[in-house]
């Protein structure tokens, strides 16, 4: 079975995981009377969370990738939120998108200046920047969203959107002006067990969509075919591989080490320009990232640092939020403890095949505690769906890390004429 599971090409393979997934979603969700684990308000909810966090886990990916650790994607996350509000409330949603990009390409700047030009430990530097933007976004605020009317030292007026698009037939989007048929939504309506739940997912990822979260997925494709099939990639990964290989070969080492972290400041600006957009809260708010940058860096050690893992990483870490955010029972945060014991069921089951017994009996106990606080409990605490994207990435690192590459020279600091 799993040499025919191998076989398939590695679309087909995500098909069937994602088909898997929403089996147990429907099965379990039964058990607690609620239909928030596949109803199309979750997956909703659960792209317009997972844009940022992918964003910032795309921009992470080029600065690691360049060989720079990139821990200061919070605080450019933040910067990309007032700027991205100021531009959008002086020149436009389309124009507050760019200028928050130009933002966060800012911040990463002056992290590539620390740490490429002067050799700052990338660490530090990102802490510095991720303690600093707060502070910069409140001097700005105080000393310009003041002036505005509805705005204060903590938060902007309102911001203007980039419009909305539905795909035509799956979802009953336009086609020239013309109304298609809702393709999912009927076959949601009817009520089938888990077919109606698989589309009633998919739905929600294909109806209603804001043109910055189109614009944002089809970054994931276009990543990956700048990093891996053209020269500027090529180079980038060189100075995350061998920088002093790339140097003999006449590489401006330094050169593409700042653009990749300039890279990475814009699409993390990108992302936080979003948050500032309607399609969230439609306003800069002062800490409205709360930890969306992390989310980032750990959605691009989940996705081994490639795009498409980065994509499922941020859609996993968004779902929490897209399922809690109008759960207002706890049901559906209930069936999320199940789920969560079953997938570590699996796990343990994984390890023993691999004769990794340590693991197996690590993930079991802890599927056994999962296990027990669902039937001694009628509801989960808010905090839980909080936590659930840090417990899935501590999950990751114990059992699959030895499966995790990262680039070479990451971190290392690197000097020219070195070798």
């Amino acid at each position: 079975m799993m040499a025919a599971l191998h076989r398939l090409p590695a679309w087909g393979r995500w098909m069937l995981y994602a088909a898997v997934g929403v089996a147990v979603l429907t099965v379990v969700q039964g058990f607690d009377d609620t239909e928030r684990l596949t109803a199309v308000t979750s997956s909703q909810a659960m792209l317009r969370w997972a844009v940022p966090i992918m964003l910032a886990g795309l921009g992470g990916l080029f600065s690691e990738r360049a060989g720079v650790v990139n821990i200061g994607l919070e605080g450019m996350l933040i910067l990309g939120t007032w700027f991205g509000a100021w531009g959008a409330i002086n020149y436009g949603g389309w124009a507050g998108l760019v200028i928050g990009m130009a933002g966060g390409a800012l911040g990463g700047l002056v992290h590539a200046v620390a740490t490429v030009s002067f050799g700052v430990d990338h660490i530090i530097s990102g802490v510095a920047i991720n303690v600093t933007a707060p502070g910069v976004t409140r001097f700005l605020s105080s000393e310009v969203l003041v002036g505005h009317e509805g705005g204060s030292i903590t938060q902007s007026p309102r911001t203007p959107g980039v419009g909305k698009f539905t795909f035509p037939f799956a979802a009953g989007g336009d086609l020239f002006g013309w109304k298609t048929p809702d393709v999912l939504g009927w076959l949601t309506g009817q009520g089938w067990f888990f077919v109606s739940d698989l589309t009633g997912l998919a739905r929600g990822l294909v109806s209603n969509l804001s043109l910055t979260t189109v614009i944002a997925f089809a970054l994931v494709p276009a990543s990956a075919w700048l990093i891996w099939r053209t020269r500027f990639g090529l180079r980038v990964r060189i100075c995350g591989e061998h920088p002093a290989g790339g140097e003999t070969q006449g590489i401006n080492i330094y050169l593409y080490k700042y653009l990749a972290v300039m890279i990475s400041g814009g699409l993390a600006g990108l992302g936080g320009a979003f948050m500032a957009s309607p399609e969230l809260s439609g306003i800069y708010l002062e800490g409205q990232t709360q930890g969306r940058g992390f989310i980032g860096l750990a959605a691009l050690i989940f996705g081994n640092w490639r795009p498409a893992g980065i994509m499922a990483g941020a859609l996993l870490f968004g779902y929490p939020f897209g399922v809690g955010l109008r759960d207002l029972d706890g049901s559906a945060s209930h069936s999320l403890l199940l789920v969560t014991a079953l997938a570590l069921g699996a796990v343990a089951a994984r390890a023993l095949g691999r004769r990794r017994r340590v693991d197996a009996a690590l993930a079991a106990g802890l599927g056994l505690g999962a296990t027990a606080w669902y039937l001694a409990s009628e509801t989960a605490p808010d905090w839980w769906i909080s936590i659930l994207p840090f417990v899935i990435v501590l999950v990751v690192l114990a059992f699959y890390s030895q499966r995790l590459r990262m680039p070479r020279a990451d971190g290392l600091p690197y000097r020219k004429g070195e070798t």
